[in-house]
């Protein structure tokens, strides 16, 4: 009877937290989703009804030609493509130096290797804030204002601290015998890493490149301190113009922002596997 009623017990107290933890995440949930709902709704409103008091969430009437003509009012069309061409360079740019980078750090031995990882970490705790400026003074001086170069070389240099990290905590997964055995039959340091790490990689590789995407897709002040031809503004940019000193174009706005957001959800969407495979495995060693 002693150890029933201390079984139920036990029992008892895990449904206890469980359900508390059920319930914060789903008051999480609902305040993450909010926003984004708010954002939907007030795509499909007129301007009347998108400040009314209590919140309309379900329009009535549907402005659905709020979506076509957000994207005639402004070249929409050049502002994806702008974004894509960003984007896309620095996702090739980022994810290959990020991960040369992380397989040094992983898997070669050199003097001071410890000592300049801890090093690239602590960029982490530097705001972007703290290097803007300076970072402004050298572009300029390499007339590299108001062009893409400043929002895509970065990339090609490791890109983030953060990616460098996820990497090299990935690769440690990886048993060290396969490069020992590449190398006996001959490859290359260079070629354990293509051959060997990267396709080992692919859920770390993905999990990068979703950060990468959602980042430099949704980038705002970087691409505001750079360009100044509107003909190369991105998509975030491009939003702004809804804005005038007067007044505000929310419908318009949202509904813009709402197609803006779709490439990023389709990454993750088809990516999410991969994304989960890599933030799982990245602690496993290190």
């Amino acid at each position: 009877m002693v150890v029933g009623s201390i079984s139920g017990s036990q029992s008892r107290t895990r449904a206890f937290k469980l359900t508390f933890v059920y319930l914060a995440l789903a008051v999480g949930m609902v305040i993450v989703i909010l926003p984004f709902l708010w954002m939907v709704s007030t795509s499909l409103k007129t301007p009347a009804d998108i400040f009314k008091i209590p919140t309309v969430w379900i329009p009535n009437p549907i402005v659905w030609e709020n979506y076509p003509n957000s994207m005639t009012i402004l070249p929409f069309g050049r502002f994806i493509l702008n974004t894509a061409k960003i984007t896309g360079l620095a996702v090739v740019g980022a994810t290959f130096s990020g991960s040369l980078a992380a397989f040094a750090f992983a898997r070669l031995r050199w003097r001071g290797r410890n000592f300049m990882f801890v090093l690239v970490l602590s960029t982490l705790m530097l705001p972007f804030q703290v290097i803007m400026i300076p970072q402004f003074i050298l572009f300029r001086e390499l007339e590299w204002l108001d062009t893409y170069l400043p929002l895509v070389v970065p990339a090609f240099f490791g890109g983030s601290a953060f990616n460098i990290f996820l990497l090299r905590q990935y690769f440690m997964t990886i048993s060290p015998e396969l490069d020992d055995a590449a190398i006996i039959d001959g490859c290359s340091r260079f070629g354990v890493y293509w051959r060997i790490i990267l396709p080992l990689s692919k859920a770390a590789l993905m999990t990068v490149v979703i950060f990468i995407v959602q980042n430099r897709w949704q980038s705002f002040l970087v691409p505001l301190i750079y360009l100044f031809d509107q003909k190369k503004y991105t998509l975030a940019l491009g939003l702004r113009l809804f804005q005038d000193q007067y007044t505000t174009e929310w419908e318009l706005m949202m509904a813009a922002a709402t197609v803006s957001m779709v490439p990023v959800l389709l990454v993750f969407y088809f990516g999410q596997r991969y994304f989960i495979q890599g933030v799982v495995f990245t602690g496993v060693k290190g």
